[in-house]
């Protein structure tokens, strides 16, 4: 397994560290891309950037980086083209060129800590721990191996990440999530993490969550639903949240119009489905899906699909039919359904 020792001598052969997190960044992403970002610091390294993709939407996760001062870039694949031999490329909380990020496919990566399944990872250096509950919970090992500073911010946002990832340690939880809790808590603010964990919530999201509700349609304890197009993505997996916990449904899928791409979240507690298996064989002919086996999402380009209506009430029936038939074949389903 790759060691914290491996990792610093690989930074001490850069001078600049380029941080890539995933599209629409998580606290786990962002809390992982800031400690290795401090790692990066103390092996020598004075210019460090986290680059993202996509939009930071989600209410909590805006609270994230505005409490926790987080220095954010948008990504230009050029800066990943055109960097110097000395200049490190990482990922964190993900690994793989092209998938769920904007660098080019084909790019040689030179770090990548993860937990999310994932084949043929190729880099420098690895570590790829998919029975850890967060990315977030393998950075802080390395903080405290390597003997980084752990102040109050750095150890709030891992805290946070690792809570906020595995459910407050009710889903996926391993020992070394609850170590790495343990660790950090007597350094963490517990102000803020309170603010980040009741944070306000939208008026478009909750109006995405209603449509969800209204649009839900049950098959064998699965619920399929959609929220229309809207401009919070991350309603989806707010109203996924909400939705697996009706009472009979064991699995909840939700999907919407974010821009110009079909967004899906799905959630399952049922042992018997792997809903990452289940999006990515869905739906990998058309876009892509993944994750977890009880957390996982996907997103498809609209494309040609949006050609044939300009009319959203007719598109949103039309991408039900097809979603939904996708969904119904994969997963076994009557085609029997109950609202």
């Amino acid at each position: 397994m790759s060691s914290p020792q491996q990792l610093d001598e690989l930074l001490g052969e850069g001078s600049e560290i380029n941080i890539v997190c995933h599209n629409n960044p998580d606290p786990d992403c962002l809390a992982s891309a800031l400690a290795l970002g401090r790692i990066a610091a103390a092996a020598g390294i004075d210019d460090r950037h986290i680059l993202y993709s996509g939009d930071i939407s989600h209410q909590q996760n805006r609270a994230f980086v505005n409490l926790l001062d987080i220095d954010l870039q948008s990504f230009d694949p050029a800066t990943v083209q055109n960097r110097q031999p000395d200049s490190l490329l990482a990922f964190v909380d993900h690994s793989i060129p092209g998938e769920n990020n904007r660098v080019p496919p084909d790019t040689n990566v030179d770090i990548v800590i993860d937990h999310h399944p994932a084949e043929d990872i190729d880099a420098r250096f690895v570590d790829h721990r998919e029975e850890v509950g967060a990315a977030a919970t393998i950075l802080t090992e390395y903080v405290r191996a390597l003997d980084i500073e752990l102040d109050t911010d750095l150890a709030t946002a891992l805290l946070f990440a690792i809570r906020s990832d595995t459910l407050d340690f009710l889903r996926g939880a391993t020992s070394e999530d609850y170590d790495a809790a343990g660790h950090l808590h007597e350094y963490a603010d517990q102000e803020i993490l309170r603010q980040l964990s009741t944070p306000s919530i939208t008026g478009g999201t909750l109006d995405a969550i209603s449509s969800a509700i209204d649009n839900r349609r049950t098959t064998e304890a699965v619920l399929i639903s959609h929220v229309g197009r809207t401009g919070e993505r991350d309603a989806l997996p707010q109203a996924v949240d909400y939705l697996v916990r009706l009472e009979g449904v064991q699995t909840a899928i939700v999907f919407g119009i974010v821009n110009d791409a079909i967004h899906i979240s799905a959630r399952s507690p049922d042992p018997r489905v792997h809903v990452g298996d289940i999006l990515n064989e869905a739906f990998e002919d058309v876009g892509s899906g993944g994750g977890h086996h009880d957390v996982a999402g996907g997103e498809i380009p609209l494309g040609i699909v949006a050609d044939y209506t300009s009319d959203d009430e007719q598109l949103l029936d039309m991408l039900e039919q097809i979603i939904t038939a996708r969904l119904v074949a994969e997963l076994n389903l009557s085609e029997e359904t109950e609202e």
